[in-house]
C-alpha cells in the first residue's frame, strides 16, 4: 500500500515538474498545477491562495471554482478555513466544511456546492507563503495518505515560489525578495545607518525539490547525515571542560542520531522529494511548531534542530558559509543571532546590525554598543526576507528596518542622516568647550567604554574621561578564562590610550544576561535578581583578586579608579574593599609599583543602597548611579520585556524624587556622585539630572555633543523651578513641562 502510494506521489511530483519546466508565465503554471492536483487526487476543486501582504491571502489559481474569482477573492489572516490554515500553520481536514468552525461563505467563488475541505499551509522554513486547498462535493475526510501527498506538493510549491516560478501581475504574485519590507523590532543600540545586506549565514537555496531516483537520494541523505554526525562528534571533543557548549552539542548529537527524524526524511524522499527538500520539509514543520509553542525548553530544542538542519543542508548542497559573494562596502549585518566573538571579528567595518532574535541585554548588544554600531533586535523574518546585497536602512532610534525601501523612504531617511551629521558637525565646535549652563554650573561629561576600539572616541567626543570601562567584555568574547598577564596588558593599553584623562574600571559584572561561555550557568528563575556581579565576585574571590592585581600592575604608578557593580548593602562594599586592600598589600610585597592614588567606588543599581547607613556614604569614595538597572528595579519593570520596559518614564516624578534623595545624601557626606547609563545620554533627561544636582554624567561618546549643547543653552535653576512646579501641580512626569521650557530656549 505504502509503495503504491509513494509511486502515485512521485508520479504527481513528476507531472508537476514537467508543468513547471515549460516557458509558461507564472499564472499559466499555477493554472496547470491546480488542474494536475485536482485530477490526480480525484477532487472537483484545487485552489492556491498566496499572501499579497502580511495579513491578506488572495486566490491566485483554481480548478473548479469560478474563474472570475481569481485575484478578486481575498481574506484576512485567520478568516475562514483558508485563513485559519495560514494563521495556525496546521492542516484542516473536514468532511462538512460549511459546518466547520470559522467557515466563511464566499458566494463569488461558487464553492457552496462543495462539502469536504482539505487545506495545508504552503510554508518554507517557518515562513508562511500561502495555502493549498482541495475540495469535493461528497462528504468525506481525506485519508492520511492524501493529506501527506498534499503536504509534499505544498513543500514543492513553496520552493518554486521562492525560486520565482510563479511571478505574475499583482502583489500576491510579485517576485520574491523584490518588494519593500518594513520590519519593526527593538532598539539594541541607537543610531541610524544605510547600507547593503550582508548575511551572516547565507540562505541555502534548494533548486531541485523533485527527484527521480529515490534510492540515490536516500543514499545521499545517509552519507550527509553520517558526515554531520562525525562533525558533531569532532566539535564535542574540542569542547572538553566547557559544559555549556557540550550541552548544546549533546542535543545536536541526539537529533543527528534520531531514528524518527531520519525515518520521516526517508519517507519524504520516497514520496518524490530530493534529499535537500526532505530536510527542508522537516525543518519547516519544526519551525512552525517552534512558532506555536510557549514552552521555552521546547522552543530551544526546536531551535537546535533548526540549526542542525541548516548544517545538513549545507553538506548536501555544498553551499558553505563562504558563497563567493563579496562583502559590500557599507555592510549591514543580518543574522538570526550572533555571538560576541563573531561580531568582534567583523568589527567597525559594519554600518549596522539587524538580528531576528537577540535581546537588548545580549552579548551581541553589549559589543554593538561598545562599537557604537546601530542595532535592531527582534526583527522577525529578516533572514527570510533579505538577500545579500539588498538595500537596507536601519533606524536604531525607533527600532525600525526598511528593507529594499522605495525612493521616497530612502530620501527621507537620508535627510535624517544628513540632519544628524550636520548636528554632529555643530557639536564638534563645542568639543573643547565646558558643559557650562547659563547659571554657571559646570557638568562633567564622561564616556562609557568596553573595548580598546572605544578609546579613539575619547579625544574626538570631547569627553573628560571614561566614566565606565566595562571589563566583562574581555571575558565574554573568549572561550576560556583570560590570564592575569593578558588582562594587565589590556588595562595598560587602556590607560596609555586615555593619557591624562581618568578611567573608571568597573570590576567584572557577570551573571544575569552576561554568562561567561566557560562558566557553568545557573538555572535561576530571575537571573537579573540572582547570582551576579559583586555577589559572584565575593563568593568566588579568585577571579576578583586576579582582576584587581592586573589593574594595580597596569596602573604602574599612575592613578587607579576601581568601581564595584551591583552593591546592595554596606557589608558587600566593605568585603570588596577588603579584597582591594589585600591585593595592594600583596603587590607591595612582590615589589610591584603601586598606583600613585587609589580611588574605590560603587555603582548604585539597587534601591536598597540609597537607604544604606551613613557610614557607607562616608566610606565609599564615589558613587555612580547605574540608571539601567536601577530604573528596572525601581519600577519592577524588566528592561528585557517589551510590554513593560517603555511603560515607565525616567522623568516620572517618583523616580526623580528618589534620585534627589541620593543627591542629598551624597551632598551631606561630600561623596562624589555621577549618573551612568542610556538615560544620561538623552539630552532632556541629562538636563533634568543636572538640575536636581548631578554634576557628572557618563554616556556613549556620540551623546556627549547633544547633551553638552543643550546644557549650555539652559539655566539649571530655571529647569529646577520647572520641575518643582510640575511636581506641585500633581504631574506624573515632568517631561512635558521641561520640553516646553527647552523649546522656548530654542526659539529665544
Amino acid at each position: 500500500m505504502a509503495e503504491r502510494f509513494e509511486t502515485e506521489s512521485r508520479k504527481l511530483l513528476g507531472r508537476l515538474r514537467d508543468a513547471m519546466a515549460g516557458d509558461d508565465a507564472g499564472q499559466a503554471r499555477l493554472n496547470k498545477i491546480t488542474h494536475l492536483i485536482a485530477t490526480s487526487m480525484g477532487c472537483e476543486v484545487c485552489s492556491i491562495y498566496l499572501f499579497r501582504d502580511d495579513e491578506t491571502l488572495e486566490l491566485c489559481a483554481t480548478e473548479g471554482l469560478k474563474e472570475e474569482a481569481v485575484h478578486e477573492t481575498r481574506m484576512r489572516l485567520g478568516e475562514g478555513l483558508v485563513g485559519r490554515v495560514a494563521k495556525q500553520r496546521q492542516v484542516i481536514n473536514t468532511p462538512d466544511a460549511p459546518q466547520a468552525p470559522g467557515f466563511r461563505f464566499m458566494p463569488e467563488t461558487g464553492e457552496e456546492m462543495y462539502s469536504s475541505f482539505l487545506g495545508v499551509p504552503i510554508q518554507r522554513i517557518g515562513e508562511s507563503l500561502g495555502v493549498l486547498v482541495v475540495q469535493s462535493k461528497s462528504q468525506r475526510a481525506y485519508s492520511a495518505d492524501e493529506v501527506y501527498a498534499l503536504e509534499v506538493v505544498a513543500m514543492v510549491l513553496a520552493e518554486m515560489t521562492e525560486l520565482g516560478a510563479f511571478v505574475g501581475e499583482g502583489a500576491a504574485m510579485s517576485a520574491r525578495h523584490s518588494q519593500p519590507v518594513l520590519l519593526r523590532g527593538t532598539v539594541g543600540q541607537e543610531g541610524v545607518a544605510e547600507g547593503h545586506v550582508w548575511l551572516h549565514e547565507p540562505r541555502v537555496v534548494v533548486s531541485n525539490p523533485i527527484a527521480d531516483d529515490p534510492a540515490r537520494e536516500e543514499e545521499r541523505l545517509v552519507e550527509a547525515v553520517d558526515e554531520l554526525r562525525v562533525s558533531v562528534d569532532q566539535m564535542l571533543t574540542m569542547t572538553v571542560g566547557n559544559k555549556d557548549q557540550q550541552q548544546v552539542l549533546e542535543t545536536y548529537r541526539m537529533f543527528a542520531n534520531s531514528k524518527g527524524w531520519m525515518r520521516r526524511m526517508i519517507e519524504d524522499i520516497a514520496s518524490g522529494l530530493s534529499a535537500e527538500a526532505a530536510v527542508e520539509k522537516e525543518q519547516s514543520l519544526a519551525r512552525a511548531r517552534m512558532s506555536q509553542s510557549n514552552d521555552a525548553y521546547l522552543r530551544e530544542r526546536l531551535s537546535d534542530l533548526d540549526d542542525l538542519s541548516n548544517r545538513l543542508l549545507r553538506i548536501l548542497t555544498g553551499q558553505g558559509s563562504d558563497t563567493g559573494a563579496e562583502m559590500p562596502r557599507d555592510p549591514i549585518l543580518v543574522a538570526r543571532n550572533i555571538g560576541p566573538a563573531e561580531l568582534l571579528e567583523y568589527g567597525r567595518q559594519l554600518k549596522g546590525i539587524v538580528l531576528e532574535n537577540g535581546s537588548v541585554g545580549s552579548h551581541a548588544a553589549i559589543v554593538a554598543r561598545a562599537l557604537a554600531i546601530p542595532l535592531v533586535v527582534h526583527a522577525g523574518r529578516i533572514t527570510n526576507d533579505a538577500l545579500n546585497g539588498d538595500h537596507i536602512l536601519v533606524d536604531g532610534e525607533q527600532g525600525i528596518v526598511h528593507l529594499r525601501p522605495d525612493d521616497s523612504v530612502a530620501t527621507a531617511f537620508r535627510d535624517k542622516i544628513a540632519m544628524q551629521a550636520a548636528a554632529q558637525e555643530r557639536y564638534s565646535s563645542l568639543r573643547d568647550q565646558p558643559a557650562q549652563a547659563k547659571c554657571g554650573n559646570i557638568i562633567s561629561l564622561h564616556m562609557n567604554a568596553g573595548l580598546m576600539a572605544d578609546l579613539p572616541s575619547l579625544q574626538g567626543s570631547g569627553a573628560e574621561g571614561v566614566g565606565l570601562f566595562r571589563t566583562e567584555l574581555q571575558f565574554l568574547v573568549r572561550n576560556k578564562m583570560p590570564r592575569r598577564s593578558e588582562l594587565s596588558a589590556l588595562y595598560t593599553r587602556v590607560l596609555d590610550a586615555a593619557g591624562d584623562k581618568p578611567v573608571v574600571f568597573r570590576t567584572l559584572d557577570i551573571g544575569s544576561d552576561k554568562v561567561l561561555p566557560y562558566m557553568k550557568p545557573n538555572d535561576e528563575p530571575n537571573p537579573a535578581l540572582g547570582w551576579r556581579a559583586i555577589r559572584v565576585g565575593l563568593d568566588k574571590p579568585g577571579v576578583m583578586r586576579m582582576q584587581l592585581q592586573a589593574l594595580i600592575r597596569a596602573a604602574n604608578g599612575r592613578p587607579l579608579t576601581v568601581m564595584f557593580p551591583f552593591v546592595a548593602q554596606l557589608e558587600e562594599f566593605r568585603a570588596a574593599r577588603k579584597e582591594v586592600d589585600k591585593a595592594m598589600a600583596r603587590e607591595e610585597r612582590l615589589g610591584h609599583v603601586l598606583p600613585s592614588k587609589l580611588t574605590v567606588g560603587a555603582m548604585l543599581e539597587t534601591p536598597s543602597l540609597a537607604f544604606a547607613p551613613r557610614q557607607f556614604f562616608e566610606e565609599v569614595e564615589f558613587l555612580s548611579v547605574g540608571g539601567n538597572d536601577l530604573k528596572q528595579f525601581f519600577f519592577a519593570a524588566d528592561r528585557e520585556n517589551e510590554r513593560v520596559r517603555r511603560r515607565y518614564d525616567t522623568l516620572n516624578v517618583s523616580f526623580l524624587t528618589f534620585l534627589e534623595g541620593i543627591v542629598a545624601r551624597c551632598n551631606e557626606t561630600n561623596t562624589a556622585l555621577s549618573f551612568c547609563g542610556e538615560d544620561a545620554g538623552r539630552p532632556v533627561e541629562a538636563l533634568c539630572f543636572a538640575a536636581i544636582g548631578f554634576r557628572s554624567l557618563s554616556m556613549r561618546p556620540a551623546s556627549i555633543g547633544p547633551v553638552k549643547s543643550l546644557l549650555r543653552r539652559c539655566n539649571l535653576e530655571d529647569v529646577r523651578t520647572v520641575i518643582e512646579t510640575a511636581k506641585a501641580q500633581g504631574e506624573m512626569s515632568v517631561r512635558a513641562a521641561v520640553m516646553d521650557y527647552v523649546r522656548a530656549q530654542h526659539h529665544a
